[in-house]
């Protein structure tokens, strides 16, 4: 009889466990995350001239939108990880902002690439909308794809009318209840659409600066740098398409390894949704010589300033002993 009750404990345990383990996985690396994203934001506030750059512009939006998208991610990895539970309403304006700027990342690879083209192939006959003071309105037409393609992926779910929006709790994770087959197929199809897009878009502009390349004798650098630029938008483009080889890895793993479907949850969470867009924006940021010099700088400051203050106290407990 004793080992009948013994079972239950460790299993309970052993669950325990293994939240706690994989909270503590996730919430160093998302403070991380949050310190670098920081920094670099604060280099942008303090810069001006950061801000007067199209390129830039583009590149700050794409950390406030990553932002974004990894904390609601957190934010619903915790709920899942805490059970706790929400009334559908609550639920959705969560999910809702970690759909949008999900589809959001892949428009804005697209628009970074087409700046480099425009900048390089116009640098005299830029059109008005990708100068520095209407460049907004690129970024408005961004959200705005992106809010309506989601807000038509949940208007086409087949909600049960029996089912009260308030007081009705449920965890809230990516699918809160069963995804209508119209469902399913929009979201995939949209995702397929999102991405063949915006790679054909990045291979057009890479062989358009290519083939420039060839044509401009004198300023070969800035093209090399911006060849360089749009390969790197294909390499974060592939990032984020490793969010579509989910089911695959889940099925390698259900295969040749005894996971539990929570741990191949969190495997695949963790590999191929929240790092790649913690490399990302990084990635890029650092690769750039006079963002990276700034921030270097500012980390500079930061160290010398804790290092002040600590011989500053050092020294005023001496003098108080």
């Amino acid at each position: 009889m004793q080992n009948f009750t013994e079972l239950p404990a460790n299993a309970t345990s052993q669950k325990s466990l293994s939240v706690i383990i994989k909270v503590c996985v996730v919430i160093p690396f998302f403070c991380l995350f949050l310190c670098c994203i920081t920094i670099m934001l604060h280099v942008f506030a303090s810069q001006r001239q950061f801000l007067d750059t199209s390129r830039y512009i583009l590149f700050v939006y794409m950390l406030v939108n990553d932002t974004l998208q990894i904390l609601s991610s957190v934010l619903l990895f915790l709920f899942v990880m805490g059970q706790v539970k929400f009334a559908i309403v609550y639920c959705v304006p969560l999910l809702f902002i970690s759909a949008v700027t999900f589809q959001n990342t892949p428009l804005i690879l697209a628009t970074m690439s087409l700046e480099r083209y425009v900048a390089i192939l116009y640098p005299l006959q830029r059109p008005a909308a990708w100068r520095s003071d209407h460049i907004w309105i690129i970024i408005l037409s961004l959200w705005c794809i992106s809010c309506s393609f989601t807000i038509v992926e949940y208007s086409i779910e087949e909600y049960d009318p029996a089912v009260d929006v308030l007081p009705t709790s449920m965890p809230c994770k990516g699918i809160t209840h069963r995804s209508s087959p119209s469902r399913i197929l929009f979201k995939a199809a949209v995702s397929v659409l999102f991405f063949a897009v915006v790679a054909v878009i990045i291979l057009f502009t890479y062989m358009r600066i290519l083939l420039e390349t060839r044509k401009l004798r004198q300023d070969r650098v800035s093209v090399s740098r911006a060849m360089h630029t749009v390969l790197l938008h294909g390499f974060q483009l592939l990032l984020c398409m490793l969010a579509f080889t989910i089911p695959i890895t889940e099925s390698l793993i259900v295969l040749h390894a005894n996971w539990l479907p929570e741990d191949i949850a969190f495997f695949n969470y963790f590999c191929f949704v929240l790092v790649p867009r913690f490399l990302s924006p990084l990635i890029y940021g650092l690769r750039d010589q006079s963002l990276r010099g700034y921030i270097g700088k500012k980390i500079l400051c930061r160290s010398n300033k804790v290092k002040h203050r600590v011989r500053g106290k050092l020294l005023d407990g001496l003098s108080a002993s």
